[in-house]
């Protein structure tokens, strides 16, 4: 059975100053290989072209911008200048924060083209709070060539709300462990009932997002009220937010209060994105967003992601083929490599009523 149409959006770079020129994104994956290895050898082969093309590519750039993107120095290998940083984090940004939205655009075109074209290989819908593992696992479907995976980025809540309206066939949401999760548990058990099967995908921890040595010192939510600390927030209805406003009223401080509290943004990425670019002094977000980006991490809760469905949908085919690669080695690897997740029960799934922390509160 053929795949069906999988359409990839990604935005197109433009510089004009007394010429006009498009960039090649070969650039960018070539400097983020070079920040990694500082070797343009090694760089080059992890972008998939020969050292002769990557150089040629650096100096055509450089020419073109005015300023060296890298620096070469005996004993140090090759290093990202000024520019070539500032160019890297323009393309990092640029993909964290429209990323996800384009993904979604993508996501709907191609539902449109499909729905024109013979049957392909059965596709599940998930709507679901941003998290790395499951673009990992929308990765790994595809390569199993059984199953195709549309993943749209929404708040937990409205992940939630989507699948009781039959938008998606599972929905991801995350629930913080201990009584700061309570609130929000509460919510989602309003919203999912004795039809609804939860699957474990993994916990991971959610803290303050700072720049390296975190110069403002902001080592609890507390010190986001402090004088002169800019803040980057999350969207409405995020699982995310409603823990900060959880922190913040425990500490005694009025959210809107906090210098950025109305600035927001819609991804983890897009918020460590922030912090890197000096555009925040900090967010809350989860570890792996701060690496990504070689940021400073300060953890404050350690939380659940599941995935809600329907269980009609688990005993279709493409729902146990679904649960078989969430038990997988594979899966479980890729959730190793990520900073700040790890598989706990993963794969498992169960009832509301037999997870907790709805079991002590059902």
């Amino acid at each position: 059975m053929p795949l069906p149409l999988d359409i990839h959006l990604r935005p197109v770079w433009r510089f004009r100053n007394n010429q006009e020129r498009e960039l090649d994104l070969t650039l960018l994956a070539l400097l983020e290989a070079i920040e990694h290895s500082g070797k343009l050898t090694v760089a080059a082969q992890s972008a998939g072209i020969s050292h002769r093309h990557a150089w040629n590519l650096i100096e055509r750039w450089a020419q073109f911008l005015g300023a060296p993107l890298v620096t070469i120095e005996r004993g140090r290998g090759t290093q990202l200048s000024p520019l070539g940083a500032k160019l890297l984090w323009a393309g990092k940004r640029t993909l964290a924060r429209l990323g996800p939205e384009l993904d979604n655009l993508a996501a709907e075109l191609s539902e449109s083209l499909n729905e024109a074209l013979p049957a392909s290989v059965p596709v599940l819908r998930i709507h679901a709070s941003h998290d790395f593992a499951l673009a990992k696992l929308r990765q790994l479907a595809a390569k199993t060539r059984s199953i195709a995976i549309d993943l749209r980025y929404r708040g937990s809540a409205e992940a939630i709300a989507s699948l009781r309206r039959g938008n998606c066939d599972l929905a991801g949401f995350h629930v913080t462990e201990g009584p700061l999760g309570v609130p929000a548990a509460s919510r989602y058990a309003g919203l999912l009932g004795e039809v609804h099967r939860l699957i474990w995908i993994a916990n991971r921890v959610q803290g303050l997002i700072v720049a390296p040595a975190n110069p403002k010192q902001v080592l609890q939510v507390a010190d986001l009220a402090k004088p002169g600390v800019r803040f980057i927030n999350r969207q409405r209805d995020s699982g995310t937010r409603l823990l900060l406003d959880q922190l913040l009223g425990a500490a005694g401080i009025d959210g809107s209060t906090l210098e950025g509290y109305d600035n927001e943004e819609h991804t983890h990425g897009a918020v460590a994105a922030h912090v890197a670019g000096g555009l925040a002094d900090a967010g809350l977000g989860i570890e792996a967003a701060a690496r990504q980006f070689g940021l400073d991490f300060v953890p404050i809760a350690t939380e659940r992601y599941f995935l809600a469905a329907h269980r009609d949908t688990l005993e279709r085919a493409e729902g146990k083929y679904l649960v078989g690669l969430l038990r997988g080695d594979a899966f479980h690897d890729i959730v190793t490599e990520l900073h700040g997740e790890r598989t706990h029960r993963t794969g498992e799934v169960a009832q509301l009523r037999q997870t907790p922390p709805w079991d002590k509160l059902l």
